[in-house]
């Protein structure tokens, strides 16, 4: 497992705002875009957002969605679920992948 450093949530957010939201929504119940919504994420197994068309790789990857598998995931999305439709190339700062996962963590819930 990986040793996930604690984040500032605040900053999350600006990241979140700045790289994710774009193709994703963080609360409960929010629409899906051009990636699905990320209501309840934290617990979710891979590729279970309800009215989302994922890839069956995404669906058959199989991980719950915590802060080890995020920290990993984030750090470069295609090499951790090859085959997946998320075109984002990652957060290959520590920090910034502290912050995005803390802020996770609540905007989710």
């Amino acid at each position: 497992m990986a040793d996930v450093p604690d984040g500032n949530a605040d900053k999350g957010k600006a990241i979140f705002v700045k790289k994710c939201s774009q193709c994703h929504t963080p609360e409960k119940g929010g629409k899906h875009k051009t990636g699905p919504n990320l209501g309840g994420l934290i617990g979710r197994k891979t590729g279970q957002a309800e009215g989302f068309h994922y890839t069956e790789f995404n669906k058959n990857k199989g991980i719950t969605w915590g802060k080890d598998t995020l920290w990993i995931y984030l750090e470069n999305p295609k090499k951790y679920i090859p085959g997946t439709k998320m075109v984002f190339a990652g957060l290959k700062k520590k920090s910034e992948r502290a912050d995005l996962i803390a802020y996770l963590h609540e905007a989710t819930k």
